[in-house]
């Protein structure tokens, strides 16, 4: 059991299920320029990252041209505005309840994205989920000036709340810059859970304390 007080969670994949419509937009958008990646090499590659950092690493990852990740990323943000627009989004199992329950307890839970502010208030609104009923505090790529797995958003959410020490906090993430991001802050617990991106293989590659099917699971060690 471990004493913590703020928990970050990531958004898609970790609290949220929008049947990886990131990744695969991701891989569409690529894929209208002219090149040809499957959506496994996209789970692998861009998991977790900021999305233009993504789809430039992408890029080179296949040996692509990476003067034209503006132009994709564009084209990739209109895509994803739409997708979502019809797309039917909804919690992770268990996942709601479990933020409402932590946050009776007094912990504040920050959630934490590599998307926009807009379209991750774009997610939240389709679930209704509000700050100060079901989170305290919203964190996305907007607000920092580097990407994970840099810990600036986790630096900024103990800011926020007045929080100190790093140990006293949970990170958790469906994809290893989630893990990385965590570990950099020198958060006390980092945890992968496998309702996302990436699959246990590739999460035990950045050593989490505990991979659980879902972040709701973690209910059982925090106090």
């Amino acid at each position: 059991m471990k004493n913590i007080e703020l928990l970050v969670l990531d958004m898609a994949g970790t609290t949220i299920d929008e049947d990886n419509m990131v990744y695969k937009t991701v891989m569409n958008s690529v894929n209208d320029y002219g090149y040809n990646v499957t959506l496994d090499k996209v789970l692998s590659v861009c998991a977790g990252m900021e999305k233009l950092e993504a789809i430039t690493t992408l890029l080179k990852e296949i040996g692509g041209n990476k003067e034209d990740a503006p132009t994709i990323f564009e084209h990739f943000s209109g895509q994803l505005k739409e997708a979502y627009q019809n797309l039917d989004v909804k919690p992770i199992n268990g996942v709601e309840n479990f933020l409402l329950q932590m946050r009776s307890k007094n912990k504040k839970v920050v959630l934490n994205t590599g998307y926009t502010s807009e379209i991750a208030q774009q997610l939240l609104d389709k679930l209704n989920w509000k700050e100060n009923i079901h989170f305290d505090a919203l964190i996305t790529a907007d607000d920092v000036s580097e990407s994970r797995p840099s810990p600036e958003m986790i630096l900024l959410a103990m800011k926020k709340f007045n929080i100190s020490k790093p140990e006293v906090v949970l990170k958790a993430g469906d994809s290893v810059i989630d893990i990385e991001e965590g570990k950099n802050a020198g958060c006390g617990l980092t945890i992968a859970v496998l309702s996302g991106a990436q699959s246990q293989s590739e999460l035990k590659k950045s050593h989490p304390d505990y991979i659980f099917n879902s972040i709701s699971e973690a209910e059982a060690i925090i106090y």
